[in-house]
């Protein structure tokens, strides 16, 4: 075959150009930060700094730009990420390439191959574009690149004359081989169809780069509570400065009461807080061996309604055992390294190993040999006869030192059994021991064994009396924890859903053994006969599909999503990589997964460990309840905080709280506090209910009526204090400290109140949390620090309070303590009773 001569190759490298992934232009910085600047919770970060920066006060500007700093970063991150993806496709895509042209082998780089080149296949090679099959020996090739299975295929030559067909991935004895699949046994010729963009996982890197990543629920959900909260503020904002200027006649006073109280009610912390959270999340959940690349994925996964699976290398080893030995009698055994099989089995074992390659890359030999590694010890092999299209066994003549001759043949078992001379009968009795082994899920090959001839070896296996020494099944096992995770998974209301390239046999054979639904398995057949819609009905309750092309991956994933599920899916090779992306979550094995599979991903199991999907779960639950504490708490704070700096306007008396007083309880102690709820532990229930609705919003009607009840008797309590001091004829200055300090301690009682809705108000007291104490212990020596420090007190305008002042504020926050410890009892039951609508009570806090 004299292939291509250069010139044909280089005009048609010139026609169709190079054997890659085409490099899509990235956005440049400043067009990245453009676009970020144009949303809205980043417009109130910066419009935040700003105010600060206008009146002075530097530190606080700073903050909230850092902020605005960080979005910006990440976003320029997460385009770095897309870009990697498509790198490692590109790598991929661009092995070297041995290939015949002018009648000549010349090696060259992968990029350079074109479209009607000859390429030379060999053990080891990784395949540099898609190609048909001229030639071939004994050829075997791993495509778990792109089918996800860990069983190599074998491959057979295009029949001269004939057309090959379409190609597709998976099964045995087509012509067909794919860029970046390995060549693991044999060698051929094969005449390349398809390079770049129009191979197999060109069209993966195709479907990866117009996929756009979903942004989070619950960033669309607090962007939302944001925006709400800012147009709030400035219709406020803008009355306060005309009801002073036209009935006080202080137009400047009205404008530091407007930014004030304008600043008292934007919810700045909130993006701050839900930061704080994810970023904490991420860092938990890391020492599970769990890497979160996107921090949002965490809640999202809590919220996972859907789990779909891979087979090969997520609920499965990918790595195949010897599952069954069978002798010629029936007798069987399960051989383990706890119980080695019984002498009785020995010749069988022997007989196979012997049959394999001496060095094997095929994953069942491996396995054969791990049972006998020393089984070729003082045996020489003379010949191998490798597997052909009309005889699909395989077989090595050894000889030994004594000058004999043993022959030892593996391959399928109806062949064997043919090898073997066997009656019509007797073949039939073993074709019935297959299909049982195979409906367990296992790969089976028959072993035979003949004498031979040193100095005369024959030409065909067919020439050799074999006799027939058993069978061997091999399975890809199940890993251990695989089983109590889909139990704690069902127990959570999530639906695991396996899709595998594999046969439905062996699939709904894993799927019994994991504990799945295994009555009916759809296949990738069933489902190309289907429309979307077909399909999302199709995939509503269903639990496994098999037979499954990489591009209906993806079409089980949109389908879900189409039917409001929220989606996780795993997976650890390429085929995978655009499910991947387009769940919602998307989960990379980290030590077998791709590169591509887990620079598209969200989550990476460092250790392949599927009992880590649960683990990341229950922390998404547990980061989920504490931020809605949180964000409740945040939202009952903002109450007193805003009466206060109104209530001086609606009854006449002295402006007592500016921004510096405001800016002190938002950016300081409100977002401080805040981090009490993040180290809160998990509930008791937390994987023992369903997962949230998908369209629930982060703050229900029932956590906003228990946190306005929270803040109105905050905001009762120490708008008393101030009226009350004030008649009093206390000076401005302790009447602003001992309000102050009342609302401080107030904000303090909040947290205790808010930890759970479960346990008594003594178990709030004494609930272990460090993160409280070191948070109590903060506010009181800045409390005391304000006023015992001179600069500090200047700074406030605070004025001497004495020990019965003190004993006011610590009142107000034991009176707010009870009266809302009581006040959960009765209103439990309400908002519980939304939340069932919700079909997610305890999703919420207030369970």
């Amino acid at each position: 075959m004299p292939g291509l001569s250069a010139t044909e190759a280089t005009a048609r490298l010139k026609a169709e150009g190079f054997n890659e992934l085409p490099r899509t232009g990235k956005r440049s910085v400043v067009r990245l930060v453009l676009d970020v600047l144009r949303e809205p919770m980043l417009l109130l970060l910066v419009a935040g700094g700003a105010i600060y920066f206008a009146l002075g006060d530097l530190g606080e500007a700073a903050l909230l730009l850092v902020f605005a700093s960080f979005s910006i970063v990440i976003t320029v991150v997460q385009e770095a990420r897309t870009e990697r993806v498509l790198e490692s496709l590109r790598d991929l895509t661009s092995p070297r390439a041995l290939v015949i042209r002018d009648g000549e082998r010349i090696r060259i780089a992968g990029r350079e191959v074109v479209r009607g080149d000859l390429i030379v296949l060999s053990e080891g090679d990784r395949v540099a574009a898609d190609a048909t099959v001229v030639e071939c020996d004994d050829l075997l090739l791993d495509e778990s690149l792109l089918t996800g299975e860990s069983v190599p295929v074998r491959k057979l030559a295009r029949a001269a004359g004939t057309e090959a067909g379409p190609p597709h991935t998976g099964g045995d004895d087509l012509p067909f081989v794919f860029s970046g699949t390995l060549v693991v046994r044999g060698s051929g010729i094969a005449e390349v169809t398809s390079i770049g963009i129009r191979t197999e996982i060109g069209k993966i890197g195709q479907s990866l780069s117009s996929l756009e990543t979903e942004t989070p629920r619950l960033q669309l959900q607090t962007r939302r509570l944001v925006t709400t909260f800012a147009v709030i503020a400035a219709v406020v904002i803008t009355l306060t400065v005309l009801l002073y200027g036209l009935y006080r006649g202080g137009w400047l006073e009205g404008v530091l009461a407007g930014i004030a109280l304008g600043m008292s009610m934007l919810p700045e912390e909130f993006p701050v807080v839900l930061t704080v959270f994810l970023a904490m999340g991420a860092w938990r959940i890391s020492q599970a061996r769990v890497l979160t690349r996107r921090a949002s994925a965490i809640e999202s996964l809590g919220a996972a309604t859907v789990l779909c699976t891979d087979k090969t290398g997520t609920l499965t080893q990918n790595r195949m055992t010897v599952a069954r030995l069978i002798l010629p009698d029936g007798s069987q055994t399960a051989p383990n390294a706890a119980t080695p099989p019984a002498p009785a089995f020995d010749a069988l074992i022997e007989t196979g190993v012997l049959a394999c390659a001496p060095e094997p890359f095929d994953p069942m030999e491996k396995a054969l040999q791990a049972l006998r590694p020393d089984a070729s010890a003082g045996w020489k092999l003379a010949r191998s006869y490798g597997l052909r299209p009309d005889l699909l066994a395989m077989s090595n003549a050894w000889r030994s030192t004594g000058d004999t001759c043993s022959v030892a043949a593996k391959g399928a078992p109806e062949t064997i059994g043919t090898l073997c001379r066997m009656s019509e009968g007797e073949l039939d009795e073993l074709r019935s021991r297959v299909d049982a082994l195979a409906q367990e899920g296992l790969r089976v090959l028959g072993v035979a064994r003949a004498d031979g001839d040193p100095d005369g070896l024959p030409e065909s296996q067919r020439d050799f009396s074999f006799r027939f020494c058993g069978l061997v099944g091999f399975a890809d096992p199940l890993r251990a924890e695989v089983k109590d995770a889909v139990a704690e998974c069902r127990s959570a209301g999530i639906r695991v859903v396996m899709i595998t390239g594999d046969y439905p046999a062996t699939a709904s054979a894993i799927a019994g053994q994991a504990g799945l639904d295994h009555a009916r398995i759809l296949t990738g057949a069933e489902i190309t006969s289907l429309d979307d819609d077909e399909l999302a009905r199709a995939a509503r309750g269903q639990t496994g599909f098999a037979r499954i092309a990489p591009d209906q991956k993806l079409r089980i994933v949109n389908a879900l999503k189409r039917d409001g599920e929220i989606v996780a899916m795993t997976g650890d090779g390429v085929n995978d990589a655009p499910s991947l992306k387009a769940a919602h979550i998307g989960i990379a094995m980290g030590g077998r997964g791709t590169d591509v599979a887990r620079e598209a991903s969200s989550i990476v199991l460092l250790d392949d460990d599927f009992g880590s999907i649960v683990k990341a779960i229950r922390l998404g639950r547990r980061i989920y309840d504490n931020l809605r504490k949180a964000m409740s708490f945040i939202l009952a704070v903002h109450v007193p905080i805003a009466g206060l700096a109104l209530l001086p306007l609606l009854t006449g008396l002295p402006l007592l709280f500016g921004p510096v007083h405001i800016a002190f309880l938002e950016m300081i102690i409100d977002p401080v506090c805040s981090l009490v709820f993040e180290a809160e532990t998990e509930e008791r229930n937390v994987m023992k209910r369903p997962p949230r609705a998908p369209d629930e919003p982060l703050l229900p009607k029932s956590l906003v009526v228990w946190s306005a009840l929270q803040g109105g008797l905050a905001l009762i309590l120490c708008g008393g204090v101030m009226v009350t001091a004030n008649a009093w004829g206390m000076p401005a200055n302790e009447v602003r400290a001992l309000t102050f300090f009342s609302l401080v301690l107030v904000i303090v009682s909040l947290i205790f109140v808010n930890r759970s809705f479960t346990s008594s108000l003594i178990e709030a007291f004494t609930r272990p949390n460090r993160v409280l104490v070191l948070i109590v212990i903060f506010v009181a020596a800045t409390l005391t620090l304000s006023l015992a420090w001179p600069a500090a007190a200047e700074l406030f305008r605070f004025g001497p309070l004495h020990a019965d002042d003190l004993a006011i504020t610590v009142a107000a926050a034991v009176v707010s303590l009870v009266l809302l410890e009581i006040s959960k009892y009765p209103l439990r039951r309400a908002m519980a009773g939304e939340l069932d609508h919700h079909q997610d009570s305890a999703a919420s806090p207030l369970r």
